[in-house]
């Protein structure tokens, strides 16, 4: 059996070594040395998350106001503008920890989670970008399908997914590169789109809306919001080996407007497209009901015949530039739940999810907006409590990026990290808090129901921050050298 395993192993390390030699990374989570960090190319940051957002499944969110929410346009735009130039900040901050300590998202939280609590969100990290992907997958394949009928949706997801897991294959040098030119077709697409759109739009295209309750303007809020804010575990990984002395200010804008700008169109242009589509009979009649986004942009981009469906197409690409990082940091995530999971190669776990990916997005499919909306929420959930956390930590426990603040050598060491009790307690206090508020279809918690809509998302970032603060004191106390 051991003779097995042992040749099982060498297999791997022969696999493994000639990867190395044909470019692609295998390292994995151990935190990288100032040594390592020599990209001095700041710039990156901006069109690396450029890239990332400049893609339908912000249209998507942007689609699920008046869609599934039934705000009107006006409304939707407010939330949208508000909640857009807020929750940028929190991706963009969080980025700074790649390049400052050289650790991923789910190793730098071992500062405040500890090394056993760490494994919570490594565990729920794992599942939110398998999550993110499956709804990746879906719009583009959807999207691809209104190209041609030669594409069903089942073809399409699988040639996003395809596409995806060519790029992540090759690892973190290779995702920088392609996300480096990837976002132009899209880009190019986008003035032509909104143009087209122009034609069909007035005053009269918009049905009159009811005011909206205060429940929808709380629940779709939370659903942008989570859009955003869920992204913060992965901007630190896409930075680790970008060089420490860089400026954190020009970091932070540099990923901020890397989010901002792209987020902040395609989520105008997805709320005034599904407002406007019950008023122009054939942008209706692609929608499907509210419930195929490709099929609107179709719709929109038909009067432009075979040069609407050649930017359709490059549109429904523009989505493998959010799988691929998600693809990235599912193995990472799974790599931290424990060092058994850390002694495989990163691109087994690429596989893994690819395994996954394709049957989950194809069930998605049949109900859109429901997975939709369920997907973002439920990530929102637990990353705005997280978020809380490790920014709590930061800013007022260790309060600089220093090796001192961050001793980072002792990122696998239990003994000399947290405890983790003050962050898994306030986890849990934030989770408990958080149920009541949620409003979603497979359940409605009395507080939501009440009236106010799914809050979970604000309830859990502040119960999460009120709590941890006094039980990471008492910790500190107790245990004063973690």
């Amino acid at each position: 059996m051991r003779e097995a395993e042992e040749t099982q192993l060498g297999a791997f390390r022969k696999i493994t070594r000639f990867l190395v030699q044909h470019g692609v990374e295998t390292h994995g989570i151990t935190p990288t040395t100032i040594e390592q960090r020599t990209d001095l190319r700041i710039n990156q940051f901006f069109w690396m998350w450029f890239a990332v957002n400049f893609n339908i499944l912000a249209f998507s969110t942007g689609s699920a106001g008046p869609a599934f929410f039934g705000l009107g346009v006006r409304h939707s735009l407010g939330i949208i503008v508000v909640v857009d130039l807020i929750t940028s900040m929190i991706p963009a901050y969080f980025a700074l920890f790649g390049p400052k300590l050289g650790t991923r998202g789910v190793v730098q939280c071992r500062f405040s989670w500890g090394y056993y609590g760490s494994r919570i969100p490594s565990l729920f990290n794992a599942c939110s970008t398998q999550g993110f992907l499956i709804l990746n997958c879906i719009i583009g394949g959807q999207t691809l399908a209104a190209v041609s009928s030669n594409i069903d949706e089942t073809l399409g997801i699988i040639i996003i997914s395809v596409i995806s897991l060519t790029v992540t294959f090759c690892g973190y040098k290779f995702i920088h590169w392609f996300e480096s030119f990837a976002w132009v077709p899209s880009a190019l697409a986008f003035p032509v789109l909104v143009g087209m759109a122009g034609r069909d739009l007035s005053l009269t295209t918009f049905p009159v809306k009811p005011s909206p309750s205060t429940a929808s303007i709380l629940s779709f809020s939370s659903m942008v919001a989570s859009s955003i804010i869920t992204w913060c575990t992965l901007t630190p990984d896409y930075g680790v080996y970008h060089v420490q002395s860089a400026p954190k200010l020009q970091i932070f804008l540099y990923v901020y407007l890397g989010f901002l700008l792209p987020t902040l169109a395609w989520h105008i242009i997805g709320a005034v497209f599904a407002a406007a589509a019950p008023g122009i009979p054939s942008w209706d009649a692609g929608f499907e009901g509210g419930t195929n986004v490709g099929g609107l942009l179709a719709a929109v981009l038909s009067p432009a015949g075979g040069f609407g469906k050649f930017l359709l197409f490059f549109i429904a690409l523009s989505t493998s530039c959010a799988c691929a990082p998600t693809m990235y940091t599912f193995g990472i995530s799974f790599m931290a739940i424990s060092s058994f999971f850390a002694r495989i190669p990163r691109y087994i776990f690429v596989i893994v999810s690819e395994a996954i990916l394709i049957p989950m997005a194809i069930i998605g499919a049949k109900q859109f907006y429901d997975t939709l909306v369920n997907i973002l929420s439920v990530i929102g959930y637990w990353t705005s409590a997280f978020a809380s956390i490790v920014l709590a930590e930061h800013f007022i426990f260790r309060r600089s990026f220093s090796s001192t603040a961050y001793p980072t050598q002792n990122w696998d060491k239990a003994k000399l990290l947290p405890p983790g009790i003050a962050a898994v307690l306030a986890f849990s206090c934030a989770s408990a808090v958080m149920i009541p508020c949620i409003n979603q279809k497979f359940y409605i918690g009395p507080i939501a129901r009440a009236g106010l809509g799914d809050i979970g998302v604000f309830a859990g970032w502040c119960t999460a921050f009120v709590v941890y603060i006094p039980l990471r004191l008492i910790e500190r106390r107790i245990w004063p050298a973690r």
